[in-house]
């Protein structure tokens, strides 16, 4: 795993990465953290995410995605359905949907530049160093880099 500090869709806008991941929640909301500025940003994401079911635990393990255009270069960015639900306290993070769903990104995106937060760590309140471990796992090989928020 690559690390570098700054803002994902900054770098993305600036052509460093092919594909972006974050992970959402199963009832098609994007209303917080770095979902809310994909968003904001790429709304083609958020249409998306709202063409799958809302509520449906099917959707753990699996993901929407969006292709964009980013002033010259083509971008895809991936919805992960990583928890469940968005509500109450305690980890959202599903572990093991997050080891199904970046084994799939491997598959698809194989060979691509990939970048991503700390996804299942912020709000979903998941353990960073199981995800990144579970991440690590599944995209071995492959060009994939954590981007920590540093605003700019």
């Amino acid at each position: 795993m690559n690390k570098i500090e700054g803002d994902l869709l900054k770098l993305a806008g600036q052509g460093r990465f092919d594909v972006i991941i974050h992970g959402c929640n199963c009832f098609c909301t994007m209303g917080a953290g770095i979902a809310k500025a994909i968003r904001d940003q790429f709304p083609a994401a958020y249409e998306a995410d709202l063409a799958t079911e809302k509520g449906s635990r099917e959707k753990l393990g699996s993901y929407s995605s969006a292709d964009v255009s980013v002033d010259d270069h083509q971008l895809t960015v991936v919805n992960a359905y990583t928890q469940f639900n968005y509500r109450g306290a305690g980890v959202k993070a599903d572990y093991d949907a997050i080891r199904e769903v970046f084994c799939k990104i491997r598959s698809d995106f194989k060979g691509k530049r990939i970048g991503y937060p700390m996804l299942g760590a912020g709000l979903a309140g998941g353990d960073w160093d199981t995800i990144s471990s579970i991440i690590n796992d599944e995209l071995e090989g492959e060009d994939h880099t954590l981007i920590v928020f540093k605003p700019s």
